[in-house]
């Protein structure tokens, strides 16, 4: 992109919003280093309560429109709307979060179109809505989108998500890996408490189909030979108050710890020294970037890396060339998952040494 050039961003919300997760960074690092290199720039997304319906920053045009489901309708509408009045997108970067606002029905077919895509949702629909709905869900995310944008590209964020677009979405056309990339906050001094020994860390939003039960499964079951674990789980949403509770009916207050919203260089602390990155998301693609380490810290991080229930991420202790794999699901995943993460916290040389991964595999370079 370049100057002069009018660029849409459209996803599902705003970095400002309640329930805003990595999608919304990603989304918003795209469009304001499109905008610092001259682009204009227009996020459309929805509106949150208090949210204004219009605003500038960093030289990003935000256009809010309607809420969780009519956001949809309404950015086509605004869309067809601005082209009715003679004006033109060179290029649309189209986000997924379940399923697409599918633009190419009413921007011109010359214009182009990335469908962003972080991870394939499928059964993810049957958390959160009634068979029929869920069914919906699914048809629009699959055989509807790969029609819609058989003539454009979908992003990914990793080859396992690539892989998954191809196999369970049926799509066959041109599929470009963009991995997730951010400024990360300085750790030191973020962190004054002591660290658990082992000390283990899971950055989530929290909502269900992240399994958090499964966190406090694992927590539990190493208490009882690690006495000194600590579980921090980082993030908000609406599960933080069936978290708290679930977390006391465990009896589980001093192993674990639900830290909510914090600083990003209090996550970058936190991050760095974990002795091991747990994602128990029911998303099976594109968890590579939820376990990177940061790379700003100064020395490197002794994580080894995520014991995933679906996806395993897997890469070098400093993140410099982080590459993400996949393990096939089925009903025996979270126990290979405990057991991945008792072996790595067994093993000093894997804890401390930050050179394996949680399969016990030297990690890919």
């Amino acid at each position: 992109m370049s100057e002069n050039l009018r660029l849409a961003v459209v996803n599902w919300r705003d970095p400002w919003h309640p329930s805003a997760g990595g999608a919304e960074r990603y989304a918003w690092e795209l469009a304001r280093r499109f905008a610092g290199e001259g682009t204009r720039v227009h996020y459309v997304t929805s509106r949150a309560p208090g949210q204004k319906r219009r605003e500038r920053v960093e030289d990003v045009e935000f256009v809010r429109l309607g809420g969780r489901f009519t956001v949809y309708p309404l950015v086509l509408l605004w869309m067809l709307g601005f082209r009715l009045r003679r004006r033109r997108f060179d290029a649309i970067v189209d986000c997924q979060n379940g399923i697409p606002f599918f633009t190419p029905w009413v921007m011109p077919r010359r214009v182009p179109v990335f469908c962003v895509i972080h991870h394939v949702h499928d059964a993810q629909f049957g958390l959160y809505f009634p068979g029929w709905l869920a069914w919906v869900g699914q048809v629009l995310e699959g055989p509807v989108s790969r029609w819609t944008y058989r003539r454009h590209a979908f992003v990914v964020v990793s080859p396992s998500t690539q892989r998954a677009v191809r196999e369970r979405l049926g799509w066959t056309g041109p599929t470009h890996v963009v991995p997730n990339g951010t400024v990360v906050a300085e750790p030191e001094g973020a962190v004054t408490e002591p660290a658990g020994g082992p000390d283990l860390v899971c950055v989530t939003r929290l909502v269900p189909h992240k399994r958090l039960p499964l966190l406090l499964d694992l927590a539990g079951d190493l208490a009882e030979t690690h006495p000194g674990v600590k579980l921090h789980i980082i993030g908000d949403g609406p599960e933080a108050g069936a978290l708290a509770a679930e977390i006391r009916s465990r009896g589980l207050e001093k192993v674990v710890i639900a830290h909510g919203y914090v600083p990003e260089n209090v996550k970058s602390a936190l991050v760095a020294r974990a002795d091991l990155h747990l994602s128990t998301s029911q998303g099976r693609a594109g968890a590579s970037a939820s376990s990177r380490p940061p790379r700003s810290a100064s020395r490197p991080s002794r994580t080894t890396w995520t014991a995933c229930a679906t996806p395993s991420a897997t890469g070098p202790p400093d993140g410099s060339s982080a590459r993400a794999t996949t393990r096939p699901t089925s009903s025996g995943a979270p126990s290979r998952t405990w057991a991945n993460a008792r072996s790595v916290i067994a093993s000093p040389r894997n804890v401390r040494g930050g050179r394996q991964s949680s399969t016990g595999r030297a990690p890919p370079r």
